[in-house]
């Protein structure tokens, strides 16, 4: 062997650092990637700033008509911005906007959950496609569309239900009727349930149809059902989905208008049972009277709003939370 050939031979090069290696990875970085990143870092400032500037407005206008209320904001049942001096409060728009919406839910979730099984687990092929179409038209049907078939349509057929529910379970106090016209709580809710129905099933389908199919396979190979196969690998995984699903569909019955204010007798009391007509909620509150507002009265109407801003708020901050607790089971982390 060669001995100047090998006192030739360069020393290999220093394996190099984790520091040099992210240096080098950026300097590798190409323009699209650079630009994707800057818009993307942009796109999120900017809807920090829109959603803190929003917050800014609300507030302000809202303070100038809390400092000028006669009574408590948060505890008085009147809505009267024209006396002088004015008094007005939300508990009862409050307690009509969280009862209707709980209803709503309570109808829709459930409902919404064992269609998206349907469709993606027992459903031939041939079906599932036409029903999916079908849901997909459904949630692009206009409030205002819903609010003319609640008014002309849901509400005069609800005679017998309220009928019955006062007949077995108006001992409660919470279905007993005294036989008034059916536009409360309980018809809004049924409404709402049906306008959020196809956007939490239409979520809901797209994550139980992520559920890996090695799961669903593992399940079978140890002899589930096809309804065990469901609960203990379907269900778990796309669990975070449907709370996600169910967050969104909340966020449109809170914030409803028109077809909550086309079905509803509003009325500022609190009534104990659903079937009772009166109440209301902040949105058709606003929807009903801001036209008719004077500039005080618009003040005291976007209050109402900055209410709700909150409430929306809260709820999206518990559904985060509650998703950061059960992450084992999203699709991110399967």
């Amino acid at each position: 062997m060669d001995t100047t050939q090998i006192a030739d031979t360069p020393p290999p090069a220093p394996h190099p650092t984790v520091t040099e290696q992210k240096a080098a990875a950026r300097g590798a970085t190409r323009p699209g990637d650079r630009i994707f990143l800057a818009l993307s870092r942009g796109s999120g400032i900017f809807l920090l700033v829109i959603m803190a500037a929003i917050a800014v407005f609300l507030t302000y206008r809202a303070s100038l008509a809390i400092s000028k209320d006669d009574g408590n904001f948060l505890t008085t049942f009147e809505w009267n911005t024209g006396l002088n001096p004015p008094v007005f409060g939300i508990a009862v728009l409050a307690f009509g906007t969280v009862v209707s919406s709980i209803v709503a839910m309570a109808i829709a979730v459930p409902i919404a959950v064992a269609i998206a099984l349907f469709l993606t687990h027992y459903a031939p092929r041939k079906l599932s496609g036409p029903i999916a179409y079908v849901i997909d038209l459904l949630a692009a049907v206009p409030s205002i569309v819903y609010g003319l078939w609640g008014a002309l349509v849901l509400v005069p057929n609800m005679t017998g239900l309220f009928g019955w529910l006062d007949t077995y379970l108006g001992w409660t106090g919470i279905f007993s009727w005294q036989g008034g016209a059916p536009r409360s709580m309980l018809t809004v809710g049924i409404l709402l349930a049906i306008m959020i129905l196809p956007i939490i099933t239409n979520v809901s389908r797209e994550v139980f149809r992520q559920t890996p199919r090695m799961n669903e396979e593992a399940a079978l190979a140890l002899g589930a059902t096809r309804w065990e196969v469901i609960r203990i690998s379907v269900i778990p995984f796309g669990r975070s989905g449907v709370i996600s699903a169910s967050m969104l569909g909340l966020g449109r019955a809170l914030g409803e208008t028109m077809a909550v204010a086309t079905v509803l007798s509003p009325t500022f009391d609190i009534q104990a049972s659903l079937l009772d007509p009166g109440g209301g909620t902040f949105a058709q509150n606003i929807a009903s009277k801001f036209g008719e507002a004077t500039e005080f009265g618009r003040d005291a109407l976007i209050a109402s709003g900055l209410v709700l801003f909150v409430i929306t708020l809260l709820v999206n901050g518990a559904a985060r939370a509650i998703i950061a607790r059960r992450k084992e089971y999203s699709g991110a982390n399967a």
